[in-house]
């Protein structure tokens, strides 16, 4: 497996922790009683504005970023950074509606893209001016909590939630490993003439991440969240496999994520 390594931006203005010097974010409703939402979602940055109620166009990328939005996730004590160059995370704190993010650091991952690179430093100095959070709820089924940070000099940033898929499917994610063949293969599917499957087996690690054995090769119906197969390139992917609720008979009882991919080999 390649090892991510660790850098921390020691940039001029980068702080260990938060400088309680701003009020809380504007609002007419605290956080209290959400600690559980926070970790429960999936925070996409969608608008960013000063302490006058004026847009900062600055934090929000619009074209170029193939990873999405900025993207904030917090769980156990941490927040980790995705919609970038690199991943970023830190450890934070709250006390009620106040919000505490520490020193930041991340992958380090030359990126072509320079303003990429330029807009990913400016977020991870940004974030531990953070000194407030609201979770904001809204009403219909269909609509997703939202989230603001305040941050020492009265600027916010307003996220939009997407539930993380503990919360999607009900359930923590067991951890499997899969090596896919680098070619499909057919499959009977009685609504998909002609359908092609991924050519699966099970690979078995033990806890020093050495490799024990293999299943044997088989069709995989399912989908994988987050790969896309590419013919000719066999990969051993690690997954995050959830079980489904309330499942029709006709679908699968388990949803698939990829996590990491551990091997690639290209045979063509």
């Amino acid at each position: 497996m390649k090892r991510s390594l660790l850098w921390c931006l020691a940039l001029s203005g980068l702080t260990a922790c938060a400088q309680q010097t701003g009020g809380p974010a504007k609002s007419t409703q605290t956080a209290a009683g959400h600690d559980d939402m926070l970790t429960a979602y999936h925070w996409q940055l969608e608008g960013a504005i000063d302490d006058q109620g004026t847009a900062q166009p600055q934090w929000i990328r619009q074209n170029g970023n193939e990873d999405g939005p900025l993207d904030l996730t917090f769980k156990d004590q941490r927040v980790s950074v995705s919609g970038l160059c690199n991943k970023l995370g830190a450890s934070y704190a709250i006390t009620g509606t106040q919000m505490r993010i520490n020193q930041v650091v991340g992958t380090m991952r030359l990126c072509p893209d320079e303003s990429l690179m330029q807009y990913e430093q400016a977020v991870g100095q940004r974030l531990p001016e953070v000194s407030a959070w609201r979770v904001k709820t809204h009403p219909g089924a269909d609509q997703q909590p939202s989230l603001t940070l305040g941050f020492n000099d009265g600027s916010q940033w307003i996220l939009q939630g997407k539930p993380t898929h503990e919360t999607l499917y009900g359930s923590s994610a067991d951890i499997v490993f899969l090596e896919v063949a680098a070619q499909t293969v057919p499959c009977s599917h009685p609504l998909t003439p002609n359908k092609q499957c991924l050519n699966v087996r099970t690979v078995d690690y033990d806890a020093s991440g050495l490799k024990q054995g293999q299943g044997q090769w088989q069709a995989f119906y399912d989908d994988i969240e987050g790969y896309r197969h590419e013919p000719g390139v066999r990969n051993v992917l690690r997954l995050k496999r959830y079980t489904r609720r309330n499942v029709p008979a006709d679908a699968s009882r388990y949803a698939y994520v990829l996590d990491l991919t551990v091997e690639s080999e290209n045979t063509r």
